[in-house]
């Protein structure tokens, strides 16, 4: 029977484009199996770990969907394969190609990340090209990387439940290659949690030196990018919001946790954590480390001499395989932010 579904992958890819995607084989990665409407027409890719909704005339993603979880993320890690291709189910004048990356300099920025891959299957999925915008280097590999994906990735180890991500882009800064690959203006990356009913977005120029600003709003996003992710009316931001209503004494549902790391001693970065704990702006800190025990004790007695706060270390050793890469050196401290 398999030669029926490759004559309806046919079908579907001569079909005229529409802005409804369907995702018939991956609509469990949607919350509720809502698909999202975008004024962007496109074609719907169900991959083993994501799904691509795709833009065949600026030939990267409108957005791409992830389902994380706590026992996903803790699995062992496949090795980065960094084996890019082109995406063979796509028309070959709507598809990316490896030539309209070379020398563009621009990156191929992975919008459902290799990092959040648990084996090499899909691993190797998340490199078709259907799955990359062009991304500035240092964007990619610097706030991109450390300030957004993986505090995402930090966020679904902590909580129980799944937890939904979208991550495109959108505008346009010109474009690369004789495809004339759009190059994106700003980057985004909506993160939904069903169970605290609570949903944030991140917002980042697509530029090497932009800056970090605090989360936006999921209302904000929408009116940024004209997509309905038919996601709660009644979702609440980051922090959560207090209610006027009679009985709701509670405390907001999550805290302001966000990830700091240290590859090395960095006393810039640990005097604003003291700072912000004699604010009395940061309620707890957690310091995770592997291997750099030496490193992680000195964070932490620096911390506790010159503050009130006792940090609770935290020694984080993942299984040992051939196959796992982990920045085993690495310490970092976890603020719960008040």
């Amino acid at each position: 029977m398999k030669w029926i579904g490759k004559i309806l992958v046919l079908a579907s890819l001569a079909s005229p484009l529409s802005a409804f995607a369907l995702f018939g084989d991956c609509k469990e990665l949607f919350p509720n199996q809502q698909i999202p409407t975008s004024p962007q027409v496109g074609r719907d890719l169900c991959f083993d770990s994501f799904a691509v909704y795709y833009s065949p005339t600026d030939k990267k993603p409108i957005y791409t969907i992830e389902k994380l979880n706590s026992e996903r993320l803790s699995e062992p890690h496949p090795r980065r394969s960094n084996q890019f291709y082109e995406e063979a189910r796509l028309p070959l004048g709507e598809r990316s190609l490896l030539s309209d990356y070379r020398g563009s300099g621009y990156d191929r920025g992975h919008n459902a990340p290799a990092g959040d891959m648990n084996n090499e299957r899909a691993m190797a999925q998340s490199f078709s090209l259907a799955n990359m915008m062009p991304q500035s280097r240092q964007n990619n590999q610097g706030i991109w990387a450390k300030n957004v994906e993986e505090p995402t990735r930090q966020y679904a180890k902590r909580i129980s439940g799944d937890l939904y991500v979208y991550t495109g882009s959108i505008g346009k800064m010109g474009s690369i290659g004789r495809g004339k690959v759009t190059i994106p203006k700003h980057l985004f990356k909506l993160v939904y949690d069903p169970s605290r009913n609570t949903a944030w977005a991140y917002w980042v120029d697509n530029t090497n030196d932009a800056n970090m600003a605090p989360p936006i709003t999921y209302q904000e996003l929408e009116e940024k990018t004209g997509i309905d992710f038919h996601l709660p009316t009644d979702v609440l931001p980051l922090h959560g919001k207090k209610s006027n209503q009679a009985g709701s004494n509670q405390k907001p549902l999550i805290g302001g946790w966000y990830p700091i790391f240290f590859d090395d001693y960095t006393p810039q970065k640990v005097q604003e954590i003291i700072a912000g704990i004699r604010e009395g702006k940061i309620i707890s800190v957690q310091i995770q480390y592997d291997r750099n025990a030496q490193l992680a004790n000195k964070l932490a007695e620096q911390i506790q001499n010159q503050t009130t706060l006792q940090p609770d270390l935290f020694h984080s050793s993942p299984s040992e395989s051939s196959s796992v890469t982990y920045e085993r050196n690495r310490v970092t401290i976890i603020i719960h932010r008040k």
